[in-house]
């Protein structure tokens, strides 16, 4: 906890404004795609003629928050070694918490983003679903499945250093083609498939579910994606734990 604090107050270490850019860059985000998309674009999700003017820019932002969390972490995943070498060769340190630390981290930011997304979606529509509360059990099988990756490339980028410019490319490609910027339903029924094989797809289609549309959980398909994750998750840390042994033979 003391590391994952200092992980967020040293981002912003030496600004004017210091913590409070957390705040006001999802503001300044949620704000810009509400601007483009609602009145530039007139774009629309396409659920029907009650559909308000900004409920696209709301809808939109719940994918960029699911998959910013994902991201962040994985992206930072490959270098958390390289950048700690102190910890690896001059004390004893356990180096499995270093994901879990930049977890940590994406969390707050993802929580104060989510903070926005409810604030704006109670001054557009004068109401919160009280679905809400399922959020966080519809986000931690993304928690552990991304942990999981997190170890892997953590691991991996010690051995491998083009892993980290890797990473950066794959998690880019499946912002777009995860639901992020469209709905599942403008893709023809034959790709649909591919789409739904993005681990991103499922999470960001049920924090809309309980977020937006003020429906319930898939708990079948919850229960499945955490038997997954949790695979996910335990084979990476085994796999962190094997290979760290020759980490301060290659640094």
């Amino acid at each position: 906890m003391q590391m994952t604090r200092r992980e967020v107050v040293g981002r912003y270490k030496g600004s004017v404004m210091g913590m409070a850019w957390s705040f006001f860059n999802p503001v300044f985000m949620l704000t810009v795609y509400t601007f483009v998309f609602s009145f530039v674009f007139k774009a629309r999700w396409g659920t029907g003629g009650d559909e308000s003017r900004t409920q696209f820019a709301v809808v939109l932002f719940v994918g960029m928050i699911v998959h910013g969390l994902f991201a962040e972490v994985l992206n930072r995943s490959p270098g958390l070694i390289l950048s700690n070498v102190n910890y690896v060769k001059k004390v004893v340190f356990p180096l499995e918490i270093l994901p879990v630390i930049s977890m940590g981290a994406a969390l707050f930011h993802g929580l104060v983003s989510l903070g926005v997304l409810l604030v704006a979606f109670f001054l557009f529509n004068g109401f919160v679903h009280w679905t809400v509360l399922f959020a966080p059990l519809v986000m931690l099988p993304l928690v552990m499945l991304t942990l999981g990756l997190a170890w892997m490339f953590a691991s991996m980028g010690v051995f491998l250093r083009d892993v980290g410019q890797t990473i950066n490319i794959i998690t880019m490609v499946m912002m777009f083609l995860a639901p992020v910027f469209y709905p599942i339903t403008a893709l023809p029924e034959k790709y649909r498939p591919w789409l739904m094989a993005n681990p991103l797809t499922f999470i960001i289609e049920q924090m809309r579910a309980v977020l937006i549309w003020g429906q319930m959980p898939n708990w079948t398909g919850l229960a499945l994606y955490t038997l997954v994750a949790t695979v996910v998750a335990w084979a990476g840390y085994a796999w962190f734990q094997k290979t760290r042994k020759g980490f301060s033979d290659v640094l």
